[in-house]
């Protein structure tokens, strides 16, 4: 059975194994003093999972993958509004 298509799910949700794995390995190449702390890095995913731009893990704004930018402490939300 296949799995039915989820808009609102990050890579986490999608694919344990996989690409979840890929993006949390480059999380943790990123510099502590570049990264976002657990608090700040859960908010900016909470407010990205209530969007409607958040598509299977990647933002339909920019195309990035939402737990990498998330994660990096100068980012920002691509969205016009820019929620975070």
């Amino acid at each position: 059975m296949s799995r039915p298509f989820c808009k609102k799910c990050f890579f986490e949700n999608i694919d344990p194994q996989g690409i979840y794995r890929e993006i949390t390995e480059l999380i943790s190449l990123i510099p502590s003093e570049n990264r976002t702390d657990e608090a700040e890095y859960r908010r900016r995913l909470d407010i990205c999972g209530k969007c409607g731009s958040l598509g299977e893990g990647t933002c339909g704004k920019c195309g990035c993958f939402v737990e990498l930018r998330a994660a990096k402490l100068n980012m920002h939300c691509p969205h016009e509004k820019h929620f975070w």
